[in-house]
Parts: structure tokens; sequence; C-alpha cells
């Protein structure tokens, strides 16, 4: 007896066991069906849309042979993208800048970029990007190439109107598929699907902002032409050069004063070169004044002959040096 019911009890545990794990698998297939079933909502609300996207653009799968050929579409209207550079030697650079502004503001365009510098003394450069209707643009380019004697002109022109087109049908295409989404989080009931399709939202809404910021720049391209415009002022020739005939009393006294700071300057120079030449000798004259004169006095002093006395004529000398007697009366003893 005490076995039979040990059995009994065994055998309720063990079902138990199975049946909470039978529950707990259940549940989890329930969660993966859900998510699964969100996903092919998603996917099968794409394929229709698709298909009624299709149905519209005039395509109608294998049998659109049988369908009535639809209306030819208008052709789209052309998207330019126009550019210019330009460079203009003018007189007045702040007048010719002043000009350009009020021709880009009468267009109904605007001024976005600005910049002034001042190369050397007296020459300044300008540059500004304009903006101006696509209407307007050769106008406004041709009132600018006026202002002054033109050095250099580039234009160029891009058509983007497949670009365009090809991004606004993306949007559109874009935007019915964030609505399905939309549309699917609606019915939703289970929280499983809520979370994945609203992930599916999030990813479709930012590549549709995406879409959108490249249509908005694409429409600001070619809705509105940018120049840009550089103006160098024209360099003023120099007083003197203008000025023709002889020089004036200020350019002689400046070619004086100039010449005379250039001799004065060679003589430095000069001197500076003769400095070395001019101390040798003055040691030389030096040694000589002191040493080799007063040599030459003593030794003159000591050959000269004594002074005769007072009265008394001085000694002749001959040729040789020999003392001359005096001429006079005879010597005694002379006579025969």
């Amino acid at each position: 007896m005490r076995s039979t019911r040990t059995t009994a009890r065994t055998r309720a545990a063990a079902g138990g066991v199975l049946l909470t794990a039978a529950l707990l698998l259940t549940g989890c297939g329930a969660g993966g069906d859900s998510a699964g079933s969100a996903k092919r909502d998603v996917s099968a609300a794409d394929a229709k849309g698709g298909a009624e996207q299709g149905a519209a653009d005039g395509y109608t799968g294998p049998n659109a042979e049988k369908a009535p050929a639809a209306p030819s579409k208008a052709p789209a209207r052309q998207h330019v993208i126009r550019t210019a550079s330009l460079s203009v030697e003018v007189a007045d650079v702040p007048k010719a800048l002043a000009t350009a502004r009020d021709a880009t503001a009468a267009a109904g365009g605007r001024v976005e970029n600005e910049s002034t510098e001042r190369v050397d003394e007296g020459h300044v450069v300008s540059r500004v990007v304009l903006r101006v209707p696509q209407e307007r643009y050769e106008a406004v380019l041709g009132e600018l190439t006026g202002t002054g004697r033109l050095l250099s002109r580039k234009a160029d022109a891009k058509d983007v109107t497949e670009q365009v087109v090809d991004v606004e049908s993306r949007i559109a295409t874009q935007r019915a598929s964030v609505a399905r989404v939309r549309a699917l989080m609606d019915r939703a009931e289970k929280l499983a699907d809520v979370v994945t399709l609203e992930g599916e939202l999030s990813r479709r809404q930012a590549d549709l902002e995406s879409l959108l910021a490249q249509q908005s720049s694409l429409k600001d391209r070619t809705s509105l032409a940018t120049i840009t415009l550089e103006l160098s002022q024209k360099e003023k020739p120099r007083e003197e050069e203008r000025e023709e005939g002889r020089p004036g009393f200020g350019d002689a006294l400046s070619g004086g004063w100039n010449a005379l700071v250039g001799a004065a300057s060679w003589a430095v120079v000069v001197l500076a070169a003769l400095a070395p030449w001019l101390a040798v000798a003055l040691v030389g004259y030096l040694l000589w004044s002191r040493v080799v004169r007063p040599r030459r006095t003593a030794r003159a002093a000591r050959t000269a002959p004594p002074a005769a006395p007072a009265g008394v004529p001085a000694a002749r000398r001959d040729a040789a040096g020999a003392a001359v007697p005096p001429a006079g009366p005879e010597a005694p003893g002379s006579r025969e």
C-alpha cells in the first residue's frame, strides 16, 4: 500500500515538471513567433506598397502589355547648378563692393561671404560670394563685369535634373514606408511587436530625413546661382612718375644730399682702407725723428772744423778738403 502511494507521488511530480517545461517552451515560441510575425507584416506591407507604387507609375507586372497605354508624362523641369568666378580690377574697391551688394540685393539675392585684405601699401583686394536667382544670373554677371577691367572670368553649369527626380521619388517611397510602419504599430497588440516596429520606424525616419536634407541642398543650389567676385584695386603711380620735365627744388636738394652722403660714405671707406698704412708711416716717422735724425746731427757736429777767431776769415778748403792759404803779400824770401 505504501509502495503504491510513493509511485503515485513520483508520477505526479514528474508530470508537473513536464507541464512547466511545456508552458515555458510555448511562451518562448509565442514570443519568437510574435517578433517574426511583426517582421513578416512589415515585409508584406512593403511589398503591397511597392506594388501600389509601381501601378501608380504605370507598371502592372507581366501582363502590362494587355493594359491600356498610360498617357506619357510631361518632361521634367530642368534643374541646373550655375557657378561663376570673376576677377576685376577697379579704381576704388569699397565703391565697387558697394555696387556689387546693391546689384545682388536688387536681383533678390544675398551676400554670403566677404573678406578684404591689404596686400601692400595702396593695394587692396576684396573677395565676396554672391547668391542670385537663376533668372537674374546673366544680368548680374554682366553688371559685375562692367565695374572695372576684367582680369578673368569662369562660368560653369551642371545639370542635376536626374538627381533631383531620383531624390524626389525616393522621398515619396520612404514617406509611404514610414506611414505603413506606423499603421502596423497602431494595430500591434503584443509588446514584442511594438518594440520591433519602433526600431524599424526609427531607421526609416532617419533615411527619410537624410533624403530631405539632400533635396533641400539641391533646391538651394538650383534656385540660386553662386558668383565668386574678386576685386583688386589698380595700383596708383607715384607722384614723381606722374610729373614730367625738369626736377624741382626738392628733387635737386634731395639729390645733392644723397650725393653728399654717398661721398662721405666713400671717404670713410677710403680712410678705413688707408688706416693700416697711415699707422705704419706714423711709426716710421717717429723712429726717424727720435733716433735717426739726432744721430746724424751729432755726427755732423763732430766732423765739422773749429770755428775761426773773430776777425779772421775762415780757411778755405779745396775740393779734396785741404786748407787753401789766403791770398796776400808774398812771404819773405820768396823773391830772388
